[in-house]
């Protein structure tokens, strides 16, 4: 099922069918989401309804871990703790889940405005979440992982924006970040998927981290690559002496890498849209230029 079969009929229904306490909420369309489409229900709920093949289980595993780490941490910043599991049905053949609704506009529709404060948040924010996971954590092939494995992810990623990037500097990040030495550990818990259309901001600075499909154990350089991704140029120094001086040169190089990897992903998903083609989003292309233009002004 796609989402174009997703209506606001369906959504009642199957909230009627397994959750009927909350059916009778105010229900609408929210314009965001990737794997998931997002639906407010009532003022502090929102029903998120697969759109993709991988998001039934990133939903399942949202709903084992987020509690638990919001219960423990706990975070800083809200985060939409799932509350109710939907099961697959005849109607919707897919899990689906009802969540804490997080207020605020996505920071690709609305960047950060007032750095310093964001920078002072998104420290907090992964202080508490950099916690050392335990042994049965869920792991990913692709985020918390050693740069050198994603070789031919970057290649991927680069050839199809190539000629809309300064490709010799994005190289040179990149490679910056392959020869750094690799963390340590212990394996820390990661959000892992911090571009701008899974924050969230309020008068100007960060409000809220949203989606948790690709929370993971790994390297922490993975989510510090948000200095680059989330904030405004000019401020991810401060960022990483709010953070308390936790990353180490070769920590930072690795964030960088991780940064430039997200950007092209992002800038390949809004060359799409131009083009018409399906999974393209119109506000992360430019959020993705926006990223190599912090990385490539300056370092930190």
């Amino acid at each position: 099922m796609n989402g174009a079969a997703i209506d606001e009929d369906l959504v009642r229904s199957l909230l009627r069918e397994q959750h009927p306490d909350l059916a009778e909420l105010g229900l609408r369309r929210v314009p965001a989401g990737w794997d998931n489409q997002l639906w407010r229900l009532g003022e502090e709920l929102a029903v998120r309804l697969p759109r993709t093949e991988r998001a039934p289980s990133l939903l399942r595993k949202e709903y084992r871990w987020l509690p638990l780490l919001a219960g423990r941490l706990p975070l800083p910043l809200p985060v939409p703790t799932p509350v109710r599991l939907g099961e697959p049905s005849p109607r919707f053949q897919r899990s689906w889940t009802v969540a804490r609704w997080v207020p605020g506009e996505p920071a690709d529709r609305v960047p950060v405005s007032r750095g310093r404060p964001a920078a002072e948040a998104l420290a907090g924010f992964l202080r508490a979440l950099h916690q050392p996971a335990p042994a049965d954590a869920p792991r990913s092939a692709d985020r918390g992982v050693l740069l050198r494995d994603l070789r031919d992810e970057f290649e991927r990623m680069l050839e199809p924006v190539a000629a809309r990037v300064p490709v010799a500097a994005v190289r040179c990040v990149w490679e910056e970040a392959l020869s750094a030495p690799a963390h340590p550990g212990p394996a820390v818990w990661l959000h892992a998927d911090l571009h701008p259309a899974n924050a969230v901001v309020g008068d100007g600075t960060l409000t809220g981290v949203i989606d948790f499909g690709d929370l993971c154990a790994g390297d922490p350089a993975t989510d510090l690559a948000a200095a680059w991704m989330l904030l405004p140029a000019g401020v991810s120094a401060a960022f990483f002496e709010a953070d308390g001086g936790g990353a180490d040169e070769a920590t930072i190089r690795r964030a960088r890498g991780w940064a430039v990897l997200r950007a092209l992903g992002l800038i390949g998903i809004g060359q799409a849209w131009e083009r018409g083609l399906p999974g393209g989003q119109r506000t992360w292309g430019p959020a993705g230029r926006a990223i190599l233009e912090r990385l490539l002004v300056r370092r930190t």
